[in-house]
């Protein structure tokens, strides 16, 4: 199998509606996406920023397009880092994200898995350093409690 992925999962005490909208609206991503806001129309095709400040300047820390979206269900999108000057910014080179919401009787699961770093340029170290950082973790634990938050 040529697949390489990274993927982390988490129970949130929530409803799909309450995380939905933390995936997909800019106000809430800038809480747990490093200070960015999630730029799109979320229409398949369409582009996505993830726009932030640094130094006091505006500027696109990751883009991507949307590939997929079923509200409250699944989201998938392409990412690069158009500041990563190493890699060439083509499409080959984008990595899918998917988003995975599954209802259960406490509240959903939420999974976020990443890749394929099979088939992208600087792969391996890519995923390594992925890895290394905890993958989505840290993010997800973001997520739940700031929707677990919502529901107090």
């Amino acid at each position: 199998m040529n697949e390489l992925y990274i993927q982390n999962t988490i129970v949130i005490r929530s409803n799909a509606s309450n995380v939905w909208e933390l995936l997909t609206q800019s106000q809430p991503t800038i809480k747990y996406m490093f200070g960015c806001k999630a730029i799109t129309n979320w229409e398949i095709g369409s582009p996505l920023l993830w726009q932030g400040s640094y130094e006091g300047k505006d500027m696109v820390f990751v883009k991507g397009i949307v590939k997929e979206y079923i509200s409250e269900k699944l989201l998938i999108y392409s990412t690069i880092d158009p500041n990563n000057a190493s890699i060439a910014d083509i499409p080959e080179n984008y990595l899918d994200v998917h988003y995975i919401i599954d209802k259960t009787d406490s509240g959903i699961t939420l999974t976020i898995k990443q890749g394929n770093y099979k088939t992208v340029a600087q792969g391996e170290q890519r995923y390594n350093e992925s890895i290394a950082g905890g993958g989505w973790q840290s993010i997800l634990e973001q997520i739940k409690t700031i929707a677990e938050n919502l529901n107090s």
